[in-house]
């Protein structure tokens, strides 16, 4: 039996899919089982659960060979964060796992996990990083760059949709964007090649732009220029602090923005165990894909 936890977020979504597909049993942990109805119809046993509740987590191990944990607290939202998700909460399963006898353990991290980095996801993903390699478990930990379905829509979406966008900051500095397909593909080798037993793996996409390069090909997408905005670095560095009180969600969001406009974010594929059988998605891909479904959505077939 394959555990996911996060089911119902956009890695684990794509992760359970393809491990039904393969015929595999699957067992998706979420917090809210409603909106796992797709995951159940291929065949997957929907369980609910909670990273913040260490019971859900022993009875899901039950049974588990091996485990993927893909969720987050990034969004901060229904009382989630990084401290209760991907630090205590990796812990807590972690320990659960070891209590079932799970023979392989994958974690989903981030390339920048590290003690220093300014934004808490990425010092809670290191922290859950080390709590994995002390566990005494197989283990893989599988670290992405940022995923071009949230980072580059949040430029991309309102322009197909508006015309209008809003930049944080210069939008000046070269990032890496990986598509969180490819990621799901380098998850499953997480999970089933021996070869990745004790390994970290960093994945990302081909390319390196900045957020007017995304920008711009949105705009070619949409056939006309955006008008856009910028929100300056200083208003955000204030925000970023002034906010975490009052939403802590929205105030991580403009720090990780704050992150992406100043340091050095750039990153190259090393040698890992192969890309995914399709290769890596560009960005003008995501781009693609986004612009049909805008305009199929605007434009829907007419009811015979």
């Amino acid at each position: 039996m394959y555990l996911v936890v996060g089911a119902t977020g956009s890695l684990g979504r794509r992760v359970v899919a393809a491990l039904r597909k393969q015929g595999k049993p699957v067992r998706a942990l979420t917090r809210d089982p409603g909106r796992a109805a797709d995951l159940a119809a291929l065949g997957a046993e929907v369980a609910k659960g909670d990273l913040r509740d260490r019971a859900s987590l022993e009875r899901a191990c039950q049974g588990a060979v091996k485990v993927l944990s893909a969720a987050h607290g990034f969004d901060g939202k229904d009382g989630n964060s990084p401290v209760a998700v991907d630090a205590q909460g990796n812990r807590d399963l972690v320990e659960a796992a070891r209590g079932a006898g799970v023979r392989h353990f994958v974690l989903a991290s981030a390339v920048g996990a590290r003690p220093d980095n300014p934004v808490d996801l990425f010092r809670c993903k290191f922290e859950a990083e080390e709590v994995v390699r002390r566990s005494g478990l197989s283990f893989t930990i599988l670290r992405a760059t940022a995923f071009m379905e949230f980072w580059a829509a949040m430029v991309g979406a309102p322009i197909l949709r508006t015309g209008k966008v809003t930049i944080f900051g210069s939008g000046s500095n070269p990032m890496n964007f990986v598509s969180v397909d490819d990621v799901a593909a380098y998850a499953l080798v997480a999970l089933d090649d021996p070869r990745a037993a004790g390994r970290t793996l960093e994945v990302g996409g081909p390319e390196n732009l900045s957020m007017i390069q995304v920008a711009a090909i949105f705009e070619k997408e949409a056939g006309r220029p955006a008008k856009r905005t910028h929100v300056p670095l200083p208003l955000m560095r204030f925000l970023a602090v002034a906010l975490r009180p009052l939403n802590p969600g929205v105030a991580r969001q403009i720090a990780a923005g704050v992150l992406m406009d100043t340091a050095d974010l750039r990153f190259e594929m090393r040698e890992t165990l192969g890309p995914p059988p399709s290769g890596l998605t560009r960005v003008e891909e995501v781009a693609r894909r986004m612009a049909a479904s805008e305009r199929a959505a605007a434009n829907p077939p007419e009811r015979r």
